[in-house]
């Protein structure tokens, strides 16, 4: 007989994330004030490889940032192991990268991301529009079907002012 044992640790609810958005700028005026604002968030976590290893990119990132909020720039596993360590349980975490794949790549490390605002994803002679300031390459809609498999609901709302729109419903006429 196997005796299945679970921890006290795994039993807690993961509480910090409020919030998740897609935003190709990552952080800027939409995101640093308005969306920040409304939220109620304590902290931007940022999750991009490339800028995780780049002390000019978090620079500019931290100059982004009201001075209220603390700012967080990871790697996808270690933005993953944080979170379900429940480092940030205290805090008001709000979740911006640039591309779904790294949002696919939280959720199946286990992130429990149970809503995903996509914002803006910059236009490139490569990708097609969804929305004035939504364009996507075909790989880009494999990976948010792939959420959407996942449970994670997708809106698109560029400003908090906006009324969200089902993502999944502006994807298939797109």
């Amino acid at each position: 007989t196997e005796i299945y044992t679970l921890s006290l640790h795994d039993a807690l609810p993961i509480l910090a994330i409020i919030a998740a958005r897609i935003d190709g700028r990552l952080v800027h005026g939409q995101v640093a004030n308005l969306w920040t604002t409304k939220l109620g968030a304590t902290r931007i976590m940022v999750v991009d490889e490339a800028a995780s290893k780049s002390d000019i990119d978090k620079s500019g990132l931290r100059m982004a940032t009201p001075e209220t909020v603390r700012l967080s720039v990871l790697d996808v596993a270690t933005a993953a192991n944080h979170i379900l360590n429940h480092k940030y349980d205290s805090q008001k975490v709000f979740i911006v990268a640039k591309r779904p794949e790294t949002f696919l790549a939280l959720v199946e490390a286990g992130v429990p991301i149970k809503e995903l605002n996509v914002g803006n994803m910059s236009q490139t002679d490569k990708t097609r529009s969804i929305t004035k300031s939504i364009n996507v390459v075909d790989e880009d809609i494999e990976t948010f079907k792939k959420l959407d498999a996942h449970g994670v609901h997708l809106i698109a709302q560029m400003v908090p002012g906006d009324a969200a729109a089902d993502f999944m419903s502006l994807l298939k006429k797109g």
